[in-house]
């Protein structure tokens, strides 16, 4: 836990840069929440740094970054998942930095090996069941894979990144073998093909089409606290499993970003990602999107807070990353479509 609070006037006041810093800071981010507005005005007001957004899917963005090249006007780049942060780094787009503010704000597991990305928000990939018909659920990740739930289960596509992210840590923490033989038993126990987003994971339940299904957290906490079509309304039928509590801990899968490798506003590009790690950042990812402060100790949105205490995977999610490429070949293997 980190000892001290950090605000965004005391971050400001702790930075290199002034506390009034003006200029510009040219983001492209790939999150999609309208609420994130709060984020950069925010910003704005406490720096006079005057934020220009450049907003699309994360793939896109990269590509885009390296067409400009040195010429780019990226100054900070932010993806959801690390797969996709991790795709950045090997395209060559991000920057190594140092910031002691990050590194001892961020906890270690959820920072890239070189300081390239960091990760500022958090989701764990979970289990959910029909409370009604599902007497003894899956307790691991690993159970997903038991034939006793065959025909049960509904998870998304293969192309998925947060799929693509669970397995390469099943991986790193359990081996190839035991990954493959994981992801071969999900494929023979699903209730359907893959389809949809997470949120269909959680109407399938609703519906009868699965009794279990796997998807982030935040899709189910958003349920809670506003109204979802399809799955508000029924939220009490469907059950939430922790897995592997006496094992590795339930995987977190992240919202990061890092420094655009030829920013022309670097050091306004750092105090940007500082921020993120403020307290009051902190506390609007979770209020607002429904989603775990990177940061130890920043109090949880109500929603979030619903769902109850849990020990999270503390795995290098650098680590993961490298696991990738064999989490694909696997998918492709055992026809995960």
């Amino acid at each position: 836990m980190t000892t001290k609070s950090i605000t965004l006037a005391a971050l400001l006041l702790s930075s290199a840069a002034p506390a009034f810093a003006d200029g510009e800071l040219n983001i492209y981010s790939s999150r999609h929440y309208d609420t994130d507005e709060q984020l950069y005005s925010e910003f704005e007001e406490a720096t006079g740094i005057t934020i220009n957004r450049i907003e699309g899917k994360a793939d896109e963005l990269t590509a885009r970054i390296q067409a400009e090249g040195v010429n780019s006007p990226a100054d900070v780049f932010i993806a959801v998942d690390t797969s996709r942060l991790e795709r950045a780094k090997n395209a060559g787009i991000l920057q190594s930095i140092e910031s002691d503010v990050l590194e001892a704000e961020i906890p270690s597991n959820l920072q890239d090996s070189d300081n390239q990305w960091f990760g500022f928000s958090q989701r764990s990939r979970v289990i959910f069941y029909d409370k009604a018909d599902v007497a003894n659920p899956p307790m691991t990740y690993l159970d997903l894979a038991d034939p006793a739930y065959a025909g049960l289960v509904c998870i998304r596509s293969s192309t998925n990144t947060y799929n693509q992210t669970l397995l390469a840590s099943i991986i790193e923490n359990h081996g190839e073998e035991v990954a493959r033989e994981w992801a071969q038993g999900v494929v023979d126990n699903m209730a359907r093909s893959p389809q949809g987003g997470d949120t269909d994971q959680l109407r399938g339940i609703v519906s009868g089409e699965c009794e279990i299904s796997v998807s982030n957290t935040y899709y189910f906490a958003r349920a809670i606290r506003t109204d979802v079509d399809g799955l508000s309304d029924s939220i009490d039928m469907i059950g939430l499993q922790w897995p592997s509590q006496d094992a590795e801990g339930a995987h977190m899968n992240l919202s990061g970003g890092g420094v655009a490798a030829h920013a022309p506003n670097r050091e306004n590009a750092i105090l940007f990602l500082e921020y993120l790690a403020s307290d009051q950042a902190q506390q609007y990812f979770s209020n607002g999107n429904d989603e775990y402060p990177s940061v130890e100790g920043v109090q949880l949105g109500n929603a979030v807070a619903s769902l109850g205490e849990f020990t999270a995977d503390d795995v290098s999610l650098s680590a993961v990353a490298k696991q990738l490429p064999l989490a694909l070949t696997i998918f492709n293997d055992v026809g995960w479509e």
